[in-house]
C-alpha cells in the first residue's frame, strides 16, 4: 500500500500543471480525461513506518497505535502517559 501511495503522490505530481490549466480554462471534459489517481483527493495519509492509514497523526507522521508503542518505550522525548 505504501508503495501505492507513492506511485499516486508522482503522479499528482506530474499532472498538478495540466490540471491547474483546465480547471482555469473550465475545460471540464479534459479533466475527466485525466487519470483518476492523478487527483490529489485520492492521496490518503499513511504511517510512515507501518503504513496503516487510520488513526494518522500529522504531527508526527505516524499512527496514533505507534505512537502509544514509542511514547511507553520512551522513544519520543516529552511525552507523559496520560489515561489513553
Amino acid at each position: 500500500m505504501k508503495a501505492r501511495e507513492r506511485k499516486r503522490a508522482r503522479m499528482v505530481a506530474r499532472y498538478a500543471e495540466k490540471r491547474a490549466a483546465l480547471k482555469a480554462a473550465g475545460d471540464w471534459e479534459g479533466l475527466q480525461k485525466l487519470p483518476p489517481n492523478s487527483a490529489p483527493v485520492r492521496m490518503h495519509n499513511r504511517c510512515q513506518i507501518t503504513g496503516r492509514p487510520r488513526g494518522y497523526m500529522r504531527q508526527f507522521g505516524i499512527s496514533r497505535v505507534l505512537f502509544r508503542k514509542m511514547a511507553l518505550s520512551g522513544k519520543i522525548p516529552g511525552v507523559k502517559k496520560a489515561s489513553w
